[in-house]
């Protein structure tokens, strides 16, 4: 099409060409080449309507950069996960930046995810993490008047596995540990704190000094994934990976030098020959065990953080002594000594739902 062209061969960047109500020549970046078809038909409209451009088409497209820029500053204020924001952002900077925001349609987005995807084999939550942080530039770009539209909001996000539970058996710690204190012995305290605490990464990277209480045994988690204040109980071993790190610090700042273990741990992992393994699951590791020592749901929740009794319920299968309690009362059915009400039409009021009663059952 007369009007739609490359700068740059191959670049798969499309530009227009074209006259305005006023005769003048302008040219717009517009993205994909289908983008820059739909662009160019409109304009040449708006021209023979004599429709003047809109205000912020006549003091310039909004680069992309910008939102990047925009969105950078406020997770680096606002959010925890602003490391990780860091990060993604890389790629979503080389994506887009050489565009203008309104350019950027949700079919463009999908296909970065879709090649992301299959170039770096990321999980689906990763990709929502993705899909997420661009929904936060566009929206925060909405807000300055430097975007118009959220084109990530149309963008389906991917279906995760949340019922995922991997935990480290005792031979596996074994093996694993043997390989940490063979290769990276100094990070042995990080290990055994995130196996005893529960903590997630975020929260347990970000910890700094002042919030560990070695009298009373807690940390302070300030900022938790439900953005409230957390205290997180501390056992003998935790205390005792604690002590071990504050041996080798001036006890000022952050505990922790790095806020991602990645570095080492999944080296580890693949040395020790632990398959299926990542460092979230030193968090599953720890729920798991606390469920097979038969203590109770609730309390588990409480020790992870959880929002709602269904995370926990995920553990629950752990807990033979839970399951085997709540066969043995159905056995008494009919014995006398069952507890059931003789009204077959009990009320719904009546009842204790099914994740309570598993959660106290002794």
């Amino acid at each position: 099409m007369k009007g739609v062209y490359e700068r740059v061969r191959d670049s798969e960047v499309w530009w227009i060409r074209y006259s305005d109500a006023t005769g003048r020549i302008r040219r717009e970046k517009a993205g994909t080449k289908s983008a820059a078809m739909t662009l160019y038909r409109k304009r040449k409209t708006e021209a023979l309507q004599n429709r003047k451009l809109p205000e912020k088409l006549r003091r310039g497209n909004i680069p992309f950069s910008e939102l990047v820029v925009d969105a950078l500053a406020y997770s680096k204020a606002h959010k925890r996960s602003y490391n990780d924001d860091v990060s993604r952002m890389g790629h979503v900077r080389e994506w887009f930046e050489e565009l203008p925001a309104e350019s950027i349609t949700p079919a463009d987005i999908e296909r970065r995810l879709a090649r992301l995807a299959e170039d770096e084999s990321l999980a689906p939550a990763t990709l929502n993490r993705y899909r997420s942080l661009m929904s936060l530039m566009f929206r925060l770009g909405m807000g300055s008047g430097k975007a118009t539209a959220n084109p990530a909001r149309l963008v389906k996000g991917r279906k995760e596995d949340n019922a995922r539970v991997r935990f480290l058996s005792e031979a596996e710690e074994e093996k694993l540990r043997a390989v940490i204190r063979e290769h990276w012995p100094e990070h042995e305290p990080e290990f055994d704190i995130a196996l005893n605490t529960g903590m997630r990464r975020g929260g347990m990277y970000g910890i700094e000094w002042r919030d560990v209480d070695f009298e009373h045994r807690l940390v302070t988690e300030r900022l938790s994934k439900n953005g409230k204040t957390r205290y997180v109980p501390l056992n003998e071993a935790a205390v005792a990976a604690f002590a071990k790190l504050r041996q080798t610090s001036d006890g000022d700042g952050r505990v922790f030098s790095t806020h991602k273990p990645r570095h080492w741990f999944e080296r580890a992992v693949a040395v020790a020959g632990v398959t299926d393994f990542h460092w979230h699951d030193c968090r599953h590791t720890f729920a798991s065990r606390l469920t097979m020592l038969s203590v109770p749901l609730r309390a588990v929740q409480k020790l992870m953080g959880h929002g709602s009794i269904v995370m926990t319920a995920r553990y629950s299968h752990l807990a033979p002594a839970f399951e085997r309690a709540a066969v043995e009362r159905l056995a008494r059915f009919g014995k006398g000594d069952s507890q059931l009400p003789t009204d077959t039409k009990t009320s719904t009021s009546q009842m204790l739902p099914l994740s309570s009663e598993l959660a106290y059952v002794q």
